[in-house]
């Protein structure tokens, strides 16, 4: 069993046309574009999305992602993203999981591992800057 996060977010994405290959199913890449969704969802419920992450001074690049696919999504199908907060002092780490809409069939889980680096300086941080760790802290009292 993965662990649940802190904080959590979920969306939901009708699988469009355009994310869908010749066999009708979603091409892998894109259900890295569904994390990113469920990911801006967890960021605004923390009150530090990527808008105020850049005006706080800071980047947050991706620098590990992992995924493990069960079962393919198709066009048209109502899927479930969740995101999970891991770990948010030194890194910013997040679960994700893929279930269908219908049914709650997992689908699809993952990782996302981001990193602070200071914009002016173009340095990596090894500790999440302040203002991000007391928003996170804002948001779980």
């Amino acid at each position: 069993m993965r662990k649940s996060g802190v904080l959590q977010a979920e969306v939901e994405v009708l699988v469009p046309f355009f994310d869908v290959d010749s066999m009708d199913v979603v091409w892998h890449g894109h259900y890295i574009k569904y994390f990113e969704v469920a990911r801006c969802a967890l960021l605004d419920r923390i009150g530090h999305n990527y808008q105020q992450m850049r005006d706080a001074g800071y980047a947050w690049p991706v620098i590990d992602v992992q995924l493990r696919y069960m079962r393919g999504a198709r066009f048209n199908q109502r899927i479930i993203v969740r995101a999970d907060l891991i770990e948010w002092e030194n890194r910013l780490k997040i679960n994700y999981l893929i279930n269908d809409a219908e049914t709650g069939e997992r689908m699809t889980r993952g990782t996302s591992v981001q990193v602070a680096v200071e914009i002016a300086s173009r340095e990596m941080q090894l500790a999440s800057p302040k203002v991000f760790v007391e928003a996170v802290e804002r948001a779980l009292a």
